[in-house]
């Protein structure tokens, strides 16, 4: 430092630190940055101190003349940084009184924090809803990615279509049609991020259409209600019996709208019957009425062909949503929506306005790595992983509870287990597993029904376990004391 900037600061104070001593420490840096940088990392540097509160509001700041000789640099760089400074308000000067920090600027938040759901604390996971993220596919989804970034218009970086890259929804309507027997029109085709904005969309255009309430299965996704309910919409709770929704009650509660999953209802595992399918379209008919059908884990049929979709027995009563969540992984945000032609438009228009359309590279991307055949062999090498994972947990049970029950067809992420009256009460298991580290889920979290006996019903994904962590999980389950031993 020199003479005159050390005077300068003794004088403010009567010949102690004065406030700013130690911002101007922070300043030094700049003297090392790169010419052409100095006067960038200046404003800078003065700016993150005014912002931290290192530079207090009502601070008197030294002449430009003296902050110059102290870093070492131009007087015009610091007269110049005053200035720009001055103009964003967080300093303020006037003619022969010197320059100040305003009192406008507040300190912000340090550091970004991740509120990414995190299963801390816990040895063994056993909670629906996850695939094993570590089956993505990097090397060829890099492959993909190459191979569209060297060969994508400098135009498809623009803004895309609302609905999707036409590659992408040409793509996904011949997959779709393929393997879950969908009518799946391009046209009709909305790429969206996730089934979570496709009920979205969905919730604004039948709450525009005078629809307030929408039916959900009882037990069912509790995922469902929130974005319906950033719509504007309530959800009423419709209970299943073993074939599916319950169609009687539907008709009861007075809804035009019900959200389902029929090839593989989420959480009971049960399949629709062909006869409740049957139904369940006549209801949508008589009561001028819509279907919305979560597809959300289709694909993962692991003892025969999976069964097609609803939508493809009547596409102007159902609207179809799926997504990559499960077989690829959830962070990419990449769903889909094929609702009945009448809606359409004032879907795309609702999807325009909240997002202008999903990210165009990663859209060119999946179109890519779906034509390639890389997608059906991805969903190839889950279906193996998946299958082996809910044999071993099935096995375990079978060793470790003898007289457990497993209900639900085989497929999906997530099996019900039902545990002999001895292991309960279920609050009681509950609190034993979480206390050995070990996440579960009853299923009465999932609806509002409870059972009448005293067995121990629970929801236990296995997808994204590898199989000793499932038989350690199940080892310390049974392991864990309880007050009426067998």
């Amino acid at each position: 430092m020199t003479s005159s900037g050390t005077n300068a600061r003794t004088k403010a104070d009567g010949g102690g630190r004065d406030p700013a001593s130690t911002a101007w420490e922070l300043l030094l840096p700049v003297a090392s940055a790169p010419a052409r940088g100095r006067g960038r990392a200046l404003q800078s540097a003065l700016r993150e101190a005014v912002r931290s509160g290192r530079l207090a509001p009502g601070t008197r700041l030294p002449s430009s003349r003296e902050l110059a000789a102290d870093l070492g640099v131009s007087r015009g760089l610091v007269t110049q940084a005053y200035e720009q400074l001055t103009a964003e308000s967080y300093l303020r000067s006037g003619r022969g009184a010197g320059t100040w920090v305003s009192g406008s600027a507040r300190a912000a938040a340090v550091g970004a924090r991740d509120l990414a759901p995190r299963a801390l604390g816990v040895r063994v996971d056993f909670r629906p809803g996850t695939p094993d993220l570590s089956l993505f596919p990097r090397s060829a989804w890099a492959a993909a990615h190459r191979s569209v970034l060297g060969r994508l218009p400098h135009r498809a970086l623009g803004y895309p279509d609302p609905r999707g890259l036409p590659e992408l929804r040409n793509a996904l309507a011949a997959l779709l049609t393929r393997r879950r027997g969908v009518v799946a029109d391009p046209e009709r085709l909305l790429i969206c991020s996730g089934v979570a904005q496709a009920t979205t969309l969905l919730g604004f255009v039948l709450h525009a259409r005078g629809m307030h309430t929408v039916g959900v299965e009882d037990p069912g996704s509790p995922e469902h209600a929130a974005p319906f309910a950033s719509a504007g919409m309530a959800t009423a709770p419709v209970p299943l019996d073993n074939e599916g929704l319950a169609v009687e009650p539907l008709v009861r509660s007075g809804v035009r709208a019900v959200v389902t999953t029929p090839a593989h209802q989420f959480p009971t595992g049960v399949a629709y019957s062909a006869a409740r399918r049957s139904r369940l379209l006549e209801w949508a008919r008589e009561a001028d009425g819509l279907v919305v059908e979560d597809d959300y884990d289709g694909d993962f049929r692991y003892d025969r062909a999976p069964v097609g979709a609803l939508q493809g027995l009547d596409p102007e009563r159902v609207a179809y949503t799926g997504s990559v969540s499960k077989s690829l992984a959830p962070g990419l945000r990449l769903g889909w929506l094929i609702a009945p032609a009448d809606m359409t438009g004032e879907l795309v228009d609702r999807k325009r306005t909240m997002d202008l359309g999903n990210p165009a590279l990663d859209q060119a991307v999946l179109a890519g790595f779906m034509t390639s055949g890389g997608y059906d062999r991805q969903l190839r090498r889950c279906q193996r992983a998946y299958r082996e994972r809910r044999d071993v947990l099935t096995r375990a049970l079978a060793e470790h509870f003898p007289g457990t029950e497993v209900s639900g067809i085989a497929a999906g992420l997530h099996i019900i287990a039902r545990l002999p009256e001895r292991w309960g009460p279920e609050e009681e298991f509950a609190a034993r597993a979480a206390d050995a580290g070990i996440a579960v889920r009853l299923l009465r979290d999932y609806g509002t029904r409870r059972p009448a006996d005293g067995c121990v019903r629970l929801v236990l994904g296995y997808a994204h376990l590898a199989p000793a962590d499932i038989l350690r999980g199940v080892r310390t389950l049974a392991a864990c004391p309880r007050q009426n031993p067998c």
